[in-house]
Parts: C-alpha cells; structure tokens; sequence
C-alpha cells in the first residue's frame, strides 16, 4: 500500500519563496497599513523580500514538504 502524499499549506506557500539555495524569503510587515505617515526610506525597504529566521524555517518545513 503507497504512503500518503503530504498537503502543501497553501496560504503560506503563497506568503513565502524558497530560493533554490534553500533560504526562504518573507515580506515585511505593515506594509500598507497607515502607509502615508511612514518615511518613504522606510516603505521602499518594507518592497524587499528579507530572510526568514532559522528557527521559522524548521516549523515550515512541515508546512511546505517539497520546497525544500
């Protein structure tokens, strides 16, 4: 009898990006969110994708099990 395919959590395969080095990438938060009173340095680096932190990408690989 074959082995059950995993499901991808799909709200957070459409949250995240996995390079194919291995790292996930994440949005900043409060992006849009009173967007008018924050600094235009300050919006411009809340566009870039940053690095997920170590200990998030352990927990995701649960989440997405063929992204890495």
């Amino acid at each position: 009898m074959p082995k059950q395919k995993l499901k991808t959590h799909k709200a957070m395969a459409k949250r995240v990006k996995v390079t194919a080095g291995g790292k996930v990438l994440r949005r900043k938060i409060a992006i849009n969110h009173l967007r008018r009173n924050k600094s235009p340095q300050a919006v411009r680096s809340m566009d870039k994708l940053f690095p997920l932190a170590t200990a998030d990408t352990r927990r995701l690989k649960r989440l997405l099990p063929y992204a890495f």
